[in-house]
């Protein structure tokens, strides 16, 4: 659905926690709709998270808990029945949780291996770390994308063709350091 960008790595920040900053901080969502006619886009916020960088790579790891009620595609009514009973039920679940398991380079790009917690289901997910980089000291920008998610998988099934089966989160996230 979205193509993806070159990745973009610089060197690994200083080891430590690092919390992500609400403020400057969302993930995109994309799908289709209307048979897949139709293109949507909408944001959501990141409420909190956290990313923990190791001397290595392969010791970091990545957390964040998305806010699902925050879904905006600025288009009123379509918000509102993503938000509803019949699709995201964010009134019974109102976060979507992303841990990561585990961390991998294969000589191409960063990919961050984990679990999507969403409407009550845990789903495995891989997310492509696109750019990593200090902006400043004690600071980290991120950008990732987790592509072709099915949301049959986490028993979001309403609406049949009229939203889309598949759909890719892009982060975008600025995360400052705790001091531990």
């Amino acid at each position: 659905m979205t193509a993806e960008p070159a990745v973009q790595i610089h060197k690994l920040p200083e080891a430590g926690e690092y919390r992500i900053d609400p403020e400057r901080s969302g993930v995109t969502y994309a799908s289709r709709h209307m048979f897949g006619l139709g293109r949507v886009r909408a944001d959501f916020t990141i409420s909190s998270g956290l990313l923990n960088v190791a001397s290595t790579l392969a010791g970091s790891s990545a957390s964040a808990i998305i806010d699902s009620a925050s879904f905006d595609s600025a288009n009123e009514r379509r918000d509102r029945d993503v938000k509803g009973r019949g699709l995201f039920d964010v009134a019974a679940f109102p976060i979507i949780a992303f841990s990561s398991t585990g961390i991998r380079e294969d000589g191409g790009p960063i990919l961050l291996a984990g679990i999507v917690a969403m409407h009550g289901v845990e789903a495995a997910a891989e997310v492509t770390v696109l750019s990593w980089d200090a902006l400043a000291p004690g600071q980290i920008r991120l950008t990732a994308q987790a592509n072709h998610l099915d949301r049959y998988s986490f028993g979001i099934t309403g609406a049949g063709g009229f939203v889309g089966r598949y759909f890719d989160l892009a982060f975008h996230v600025v995360a400052v350091r705790t001091g531990r």
